[in-house]
């Protein structure tokens, strides 16, 4: 949880305060703070190449810091690709344990768990626009997201899968590995899943 929450913090490229992740992530295992925070960047650096950072002892402030070779291809190292990186591996990893489809109000209630908001405007500054266009129109756009419309319904409800670009990219064993390295657990815990993630394709 702590990994997700810094990873969206990490968003708004603003130092992420320890208060914080006591408040909304760590709250009553306050006591092992040291030893989930770090966990927490040790599997940042194994996942995605980042390295947690204190920005200010005395204020207990952290920044992530990107220690990925800057190379073509699979690790571009323009900010608003890293930026994106994050949030985007939290919503595959969401649809891929719902079963591969999830209706748009629980992806959005989930997001909202991590402190994202849909409709807030300057949430992500690096990116020039908001969550929800970011998730809707951009990630859709670029294939890593796929919508269709839910038939006869009223209001207008849609559902959420990858898209062709995400499938491409990136692999259903490597989102259940990172799920897996989150929870602190083996990806065989989650038997369905390991056994599509593993399967041929």
């Amino acid at each position: 949880e702590l990994v997700q929450f810094v990873l969206v913090k990490d968003q708004k490229k603003i130092p992420i305060r320890r208060a914080d992740m006591l408040k909304n992530v760590i709250r009553e295992y306050r006591g092992a703070y040291t030893e989930i925070v770090n966990r927490a960047g040790r599997t940042l650096q194994e996942v995605f190449g980042l390295q947690l950072v204190e920005l200010d002892p005395k204020r207990h402030s952290y920044i992530l810091v990107s220690k990925l070779p800057c190379a073509e291809g699979n690790h571009p190292c323009r900010a608003k690709e890293k930026e994106k990186m994050g949030l985007l591996t939290v919503i595959l990893s969401f649809i891929f344990m719902k079963g591969n489809s999830v209706k748009d109000s629980a992806l959005w209630e989930f997001l909202r768990r991590l402190r994202v908001h849909p409709g807030l405007k300057g949430s992500l500054p690096g990116l020039g626009g908001d969550v929800q266009k970011l998730v809707t129109e951009e990630f859709v756009r670029q294939k890593y997201l796929e919508i269709t419309p839910i038939p006869l319904i009223d209001p207008p409800q849609f559902t959420y899968k990858w898209g062709a670009r995400a499938t491409k990219e990136t692999s259903k064993r490597d989102i259940l590995n990172f799920v897996a390295k989150v929870q602190g657990k083996r990806p065989k815990f989650w038997t369905s899943q390991y056994n599509e993630a593993m399967a041929p394709p």
